[in-house]
């Protein structure tokens, strides 16, 4: 399994769900190990750190230091990992509405990471830029 490359159908074809819960963005310095039962969606590791993305909950009791409330909208379309220009397309979107997006590419799926407080916006804007491609 492979997934889709070709722009037109992943645009036309995804269908952006709005997970439940808000997540935020925290860094272990190196050498410090990840509190028990964090569960993280997302672990990536730079020379500076090692970054997280928990949700807010489980950041609090951790006692993490975070940024950037967010919610996570999941697009339901298996995409290539070496599908060129969807998530291009998709956060000029986003970026038209003035919003930011920290986006993540997960083997099936692509989710993005978008302002809390702009969440249900985010979400129109991707069913429309969905819609347009159908058309």
């Amino acid at each position: 399994m492979t997934g889709e490359t070709d722009l037109k159908t992943l645009l036309a074809s995804m269908t952006p769900e709005l997970l439940a819960g808000t997540y935020v963005f925290a860094t272990l310095a190196p050498g410090v190990a990840q509190p028990e039962g964090l569960e993280p969606v997302m672990v990536f590791r730079e020379r500076e750190g090692v970054t997280l993305i928990v949700t807010e909950e489980k950041a609090i009791a951790a006692a993490l230091t975070a940024s950037f409330r967010c919610r996570m909208v999941t697009l339901n379309i298996h995409s290539s990992l070496e599908a060129v220009g969807f998530l291009a397309a998709i956060t000029a979107r986003l970026a038209a509405a003035g919003m930011g997006v920290n986006p993540v590419s997960a083997f099936y799926h692509d989710h993005l990471f978008v302002p809390a407080d702009r969440a249900e916006e985010a979400l129109e804007l991707l069913v429309g830029l969905a819609a347009e491609n159908r058309s």
